[in-house]
């Protein structure tokens, strides 16, 4: 039986988003030029990975010539809530409280991390 689609991101998956909400629309060929020389791929792993990407619902291409042009249909920001309500339902049994205490509790916060946080919540208590 083969896996289970994911309706999340891969790593290789969000590199190509990446380009593209940086970019804009674009053919597989100019999302190949446009990533990072540390991460060379293949032009027919940039083809299927972008594929994926559509048949998930990330991206929609349209046909323009010869060539087909992806665009994003998911923006960063709708992406970066989805990941993380995903990440908050399976690691932190739907409790936001849960992760944000767990980052509190990473040894690798700094100070300006926090003050940033408490100055946030403060904001948050104050809104009616």
């Amino acid at each position: 039986m083969p896996p289970k689609k994911s309706p999340t991101l891969t790593e290789a998956e969000l590199r190509l988003m990446e380009v593209l909400w940086q970019k804009g629309p674009a053919t597989v060929h100019q999302v190949l030029e446009a990533l990072p020389a540390k991460f060379p791929l293949a032009y027919n792993s940039v083809l299927t990975t972008i594929r994926i990407l559509e048949k998930k619902g990330y991206v929609q291409h349209v046909k323009e010539g010869r060539a087909h042009v992806y665009a994003p249909l998911v923006g960063k920001q709708e992406a970066t809530r989805f990941e993380i309500k995903n990440l908050v339902g399976r690691f932190f049994k739907d409790s936001h409280e849960l992760l944000v205490l767990n980052l509190l509790e990473d040894k690798s916060i700094n100070a300006d991390e926090l003050t940033r946080l408490r100055r946030l919540v403060q904001e948050q208590r104050e809104k009616p």
